[in-house]
């Protein structure tokens, strides 16, 4: 049998003094942290678009990624060892899952049957090398963007045809996460949005796009599939305005069309930062409206408007994610996917290694502050002191909607200006800083 990445051993956990720079410095999945192991808690899964099926380009180039398992003319035959090449990968970096889109892994053939048989001939050894390699399925999803046809979007698009061809692959997609085991199934939107609308009928596409996801939604129940739906919030890029802008345009999108127990968020990092939000300000609101499901993680550039999809390495971000995550209750079906990719200049293989294992043990580290941040209870105490005054009856009393207007005035003439308090924001600032020195 080939081996596509035999300068690499499996990786193990060599602690923080290891130099070994093929070594886990923080992420033990078998240590411990509150009452579950690391790879309880933080679930890690490697996207097979960006980490296989990627080539360096961008905008103003062609790839520069060679592997040797996309050389051959037959499309099938990449496909196989591509494949047989990721679950190598992750067998060696010893992560659980892994997630993919139907036309990563079975390239699209000149009718949608052959397209199928192919993708089944895919599934197949999917199951297999699942099997032999102990790796489970996070989910799956469709790719409705890079083809042609979804030029103008999938569920959302002007034509009723190609609003048929995107259900009909979804069906496909929904089936084959099934037959794999996978845990879970997301809707991401790439060109569910406008560019112009001089020629958008917005309304009608928002209601296309609530009828799509109830046929889903339908058909789940009929096959019988028990993994949890997602919806992946993005702002922008390819579309100028994309409807799954942030969170809260989800969330509203999902209580209109009545789909809130049906989907939950796969948030990511580099698409709240296109939003103009942080990381944890999408996590925190799925967290608080019950919607959280699953994480993309990666990290974007500041200075560049586009995704970037770079690995993250910011404790700061990994440990205030994980803070939130914990409080939240944690990952259930969902868990840390690396929707990332290296960089045009980083040509090897090994390459792909060593960002994986920066991304695990950056998160291993946000995983083991944000334990200790919910052990010392410092920030939920200040937080619980600052809202103290809507534990008392009078504050329950409004936040019950027992209260008027005329008792607000009556309680205010009778006690006079109102104590302001500090945020004490530098404060607390410089104790998180602490917690990750």
């Amino acid at each position: 049998m080939t081996e596509f990445f035999p300068e690499v051993k499996k990786i193990k956990f060599e602690g923080p003094k290891s130099r070994n720079p093929l070594a886990f410095k923080h992420y033990n999945p078998r240590e411990k942290v509150l009452g579950k192991t690391m790879a309880e808690h933080l679930r890690f899964s490697v996207c097979y678009w960006h980490t296989f099926k990627g080539t360096g380009a961008d905008p103003f180039g062609p790839g520069t990624l060679l592997r040797s398992y996309n050389d051959s003319s037959d499309p099938m035959q990449v496909a196989e060892m591509t494949l047989r090449a990721a679950f190598e990968f992750y067998d060696k970096l010893g992560v659980q899952f892994w997630c993919f889109h139907d036309r990563d892994i079975a390239p699209e053939a000149p009718t949608l049957v052959e397209t199928n048989r192919r993708l089944d001939r895919i599934v197949k050894l999917a199951g297999k090398l699942q099997r032999d390699n102990g790796i489970k399925l996070l989910w799956g999803t469709a790719n409705l963007f890079s083809n042609r046809r979804y030029l103008a979007g999938a569920a959302t698009n002007p034509s009723p045809a190609i609003f048929a061809y995107a259900a009909t692959q979804v069906k496909k997609a929904m089936e084959v996460t099934q037959e794999l085991g996978g845990a879970g199934y997301v809707f991401w939107g790439g060109r569910e949005g406008y560019d112009t609308l001089l020629n958008t009928d917005m309304g009608r596409e928002l209601d296309h796009l609530g009828t799509f996801l109830h046929m889903a939604v339908d058909y789940k129940k009929k096959i019988r599939f028990r993994g949890q739906f997602y919806i992946e919030p993005k702002p922008k890029e390819p579309t100028k305005h994309q409807y799954d802008f942030d969170a809260a345009a989800c969330y509203a999108f999902l209580q209109k069309y009545d789909l809130v127990d049906h989907l939950k968020m796969n948030i990511e990092s580099n698409h709240a930062t296109l939003a103009g939000h942080t990381f944890v300000h999408e996590l925190e609101f799925a967290v608080a409206n019950k919607i959280f499901g699953s994480v993309d993680a990666n990290r974007g550039d500041l200075l560049i408007g586009w995704d970037t999809d770079q690995f993250p390495t910011d404790l700061y971000e990994t440990a205030l994610a994980m803070y939130t995550i914990l409080r939240g209750g944690g990952f259930t079906t969902g868990g840390l996917n690396f929707d990332a990719k290296v960089r045009r200049q980083s040509v090897d293989p090994v390459d792909l290694f060593h960002a994986h294992i920066g991304g695990m043990d950056a998160f291993a580290r946000g995983l083991k502050i944000a334990a200790r941040m919910l052990k010392d209870g410092t920030f939920a105490q200040f937080i619980k002191d600052r809202y103290k005054g809507w534990d008392t009856p009078f504050g329950r009393k409004i936040e019950k909607g027992q209260a008027t207007f005329e008792q607000m005035e009556k309680y205010t003439l009778a006690n006079g200006e109102p104590k302001v308090q500090s945020g004490r924001q530098e404060m607390l600032e410089n104790i998180l800083n602490e917690y990750i020195g």
